[in-house]
């Protein structure tokens, strides 16, 4: 071994000082080697180490112990080499060889930063975050990290046993970014970053950008690479061929966690997939699969907006997943949640010591409803983050469509707070006029990078536009938000009411079931079903509805079916489509054992979930029921103010002409010999489904033969037909 030489020139008191005190912007400028006059110098902060060798080609020399963990010394060297260090720690038998991650340049380059700070960093995911790669010939990973208020920031993980003293990252300038490669450092590491904050505090944070946390309540952020080989590229190159507004669109909502309590993400790839195609769905909807600490928020609290949970397994692992779904020609919608974040004290909250990613206005940044914080949509980087996740999910992980909660609580500044608790925009309007602007570039951003995908706004407001594309100037002098669909609360709340009075009600509430044709094209909507309205006190569907046991399922079926038929898209939360009793709970999931052979009750069940199957294999199979959602042209009324029958009819209409005559009675009795005037060029009318057949459950009233029209105007209409109208029921009738 080669004595060290002489010792380069000692610390200054400051540099050691803040090394020591993890506030050195720049450790890299000391730390590592570096030619001096005399040669070059070595320097290591090696926290608990008994000594420290350079070894390179052949060299082998001990470094001076400088005491508090540093090592120096200079050997007389030209330049300096690639070099290695030997760490001897107590067991003075066993040291270790490893890379000196101060030896290393930047990994960031210049176009990156520049994007960062533009805000316009599409693939933020591949500059920030853990990133493992191969750097000066070495592998290692990459750890880059957003926090400009920070004093000092370092890193802290398996790897340093959790330690971050000998791992001071350098600031890359005015961009916020702090920046070290750790050579060596591969997959399946846990780390988190130690940040002092401005007032000279440390806190430990989970990773904002991190692909993979652990498992809840744990929380630390875990280095993670995709090996997953995709098989689904015959599904992502058909995905686009036809309008979303313009197809089937068929949607079955999930919680995964509860669908079946305990499988794996694999396990679910094995069931899933066969029993939605069972049933005929196009597309699932999942709620957020983002990490969230609590999971009694049923994700909607996020805290790791990057990583898929790791409740049910790895981002390969739901990888796998969507690709089994692709594979069986369902698409793949999934819950996004940029409304808000939860307070937790390792996530994103004050994340660097001062509001970061929520509002530095407390009145703006604390959300009245949940607790939890707002973003700061003005803010480049914030908006950035949030835009590069929404297409990170589709690219990442093939997903084909996000449907953006609680989007009105984002486009309101005074949403659920009292006058004297907020303030106006610029404007002295109540828009967030930043939201706004965050709304549209996330969407122009997701359509322009992933062709087939699409946006769904929960929006349950009259806000203006919501489907209109982000270049047309609405009434309001907004662009459009440019999502491509949005969900239809007004639809949902007064149709419920509707069938959950009683029968002999009904006709006082009969606008309610009507109202929505009168702004239906006002957007692209979709008519939804979902996990909110089966939880909360609120009964599931068949619970809400009036009668015995045989009523609530015939109105339950007779439902379905007319919201199938209704103009829209269509949503239901799974329990829904067996028609289950009982609330969903997160904790269970649906319950299956209703469908069980040895449940008495089972084919009441299983009749529901056979016309489920059948309404969407008859809706794929029939344009008219889908390809003019969103064009007047394709709905007319036949009979919309039959309060006292508790009737409505209308025709759905292709782009070709080809009606289907879709007629639903919400009373208990059966109707004999009920005219309805039709369009006169048909032929005959055939009964195409039937939600009170007996192997549905129901009394089996039906219409076997064609029905021919007369010459008998009724509604208007110069020809009509007469039909039995079995009870609580809605039968859906083409021509011959």
């Amino acid at each position: 071994m080669q004595p060290p030489g002489v010792r380069p020139a000692p610390l200054t008191p400051d540099d050691r000082a803040r090394l020591l005190a993890g506030e050195h912007h720049d450790p890299h400028s000391v730390l590592g080697a570096h030619a001096t006059p005399g040669g070059v110098a070595f320097r290591v902060l090696r926290p608990y180490a008994r000594a420290v060798t350079v070894l390179s080609d052949g060299l082998r020399a001990g470094l001076h112990d400088d005491g508090g963990g540093f090592f120096s010394g200079t050997l007389p060297l030209r330049k300096v080499p690639a070099y290695s260090l030997l760490v001897t720690y107590d067991d003075a038998e066993n040291p270790l060889d490893v890379q000196d991650p101060y030896r290393f340049l930047p990994t960031l380059g210049d176009l990156d930063l520049h994007l960062i700070g533009e805000g316009r960093h599409e693939e933020l995911w591949k500059a920030l975050g853990a990133n493992p790669m191969t750097h000066q010939s070495v592998a290692g990973t990459r750890f880059t990290v957003w926090a400009p208020n920070a004093r000092g920031v370092r890193i802290a993980g398996d790897f340093n046993y959790w330690d971050s003293t000998g791992y001071p990252m350098r600031s890359l300038g005015s961009s916020g970014i702090w920046e070290l490669f750790l050579p060596s450092v591969g997959e399946g590491e846990r780390y988190k970053f130690d940040i002092t904050r401005p007032d000279g505090s440390h806190t430990q944070r989970a990773d904002p950008m991190a692909r993979r946390a652990e498992v809840p309540p744990d929380n630390a952020s875990i280095v993670t690479e995709s090996h997953h080989i995709w098989q689904d590229a015959d599904w992502l190159a058909h995905r686009a061929d036809r309008p979303v507004h313009e197809a089937p669109f068929s949607v079955y909502e999930i919680h995964l966690p509860s669908w079946r309590p305990g499988l794996t993400y694999r396990q679910l790839a094995t069931q899933l997939p066969s029993y939605v195609a069972d049933l005929h769905f196009t597309h699932v909807q999942l709620m957020p699969v983002a990490e969230h600490p609590f999971g009694g928020s049923w994700g909607y609290q996020v805290t790791g907006f990057y990583a898929p949970t790791s409740r049910m397994g790895t981002p390969d692992d739901f990888r796998f997943l969507v690709d089994a779904l692709h594979r069986a020609g369902i698409g793949v919608l999934m819950d996004w949640v940029p409304a808000h974040f939860p307070r937790d004290d390792w996530a994103l909250a004050e994340f660097d010591g001062r509001p970061l990613y929520e509002h530095e206005d407390p009145a703006r940044a604390a959300h009245p409803d949940w607790g939890t914080l707002e973003f700061d949509y003005g803010r480049t980087e914030v908006r950035n983050f949030l835009v590069a996740n929404a297409t990170y999910w589709c690219e990442e992980f093939h997903i084909d469509g996000l449907r953006v909660d609680a989007v009105a609580s984002m486009l309101y500044l005074d949403y659920s707070r009292e006058d004297g608790e907020w303030s106006p925009n610029e404007h002295g309007g109540r828009e967030n006029l930043d939201a706004v602007a965050f709304l549209q570039e996330m969407n122009a951003t997701v359509y322009r990078r992933n062709p087939g995908v699409v946006t769904i706004a929960e929006e349950s407001t009259a806000w203006d536009g919501v489907t209109r594309a982000t270049h047309h100037i609405g009434p309001g002098g907004f662009g459009g938000l440019g999502f491509g669909l949005k969900w239809n609360m007004g639809w949902m709340h007064d149709s419920l009411g509707y069938i959950s009075h009683e029968p002999v009600h009904r006709k006082y509430h009969h606008n309610e079931m009507t109202f929505s044709m009168v702004y239906a094209y006002s957007e692209n909507y979709v008519l939804p079903i979902s996990h909110d309205e089966v939880v909360h006190g609120k009964r599931s569907l068949v619970s809400k509805l009036p009668g015995d046991w045989w009523q609530q399922r015939a109105t339950h079926r007779a439902y379905l079916a007319f919201m199938w038929a209704h103009p829209g898209k269509q949503l239901l939360f799974m329990g829904q489509e067996f028609a289950q009793g009982a609330e969903w709970s997160e904790a269970h999931g649906p319950d299956w054992w209703l469908l069980d052979p040895s449940y008495a009750a089972e084919s009441d069940h299983r009749g529901v979930r056979d016309l489920v199957r059948d309404l969407n294999t008859t809706y794929t199979a029939t344009p008219a029921l889908w390809q003019r959602d969103t064009d007047p042209a394709g709905f007319a009324w036949v009979e919309g103010d039959a309060a006292e029958d508790n009737v409505f009819a209308f025709l759905r209409y292709d782009a070709g002409g080809t009606p289907l005559l879709a007629l639903s009675h919400f009373s208990p009795v059966v109707r004999h010999e009920y005219r309805l005037g039709v369009p006169g060029a048909v032929p005959a009318w055939q009964e195409v489904l039937n939600t009170d057949l007996s192997r549905y459950g129901g009394s089996d009233v039906r219409n076997p033969d064609p029905l021919k029209p007369e010459s008998v105007p009724h509604d208007g209409r110069p020809s009509s037909i007469q039909l039995t109208l079995p009870p609580l029921s809605t039968i859906w009738l083409r021509p011959v």
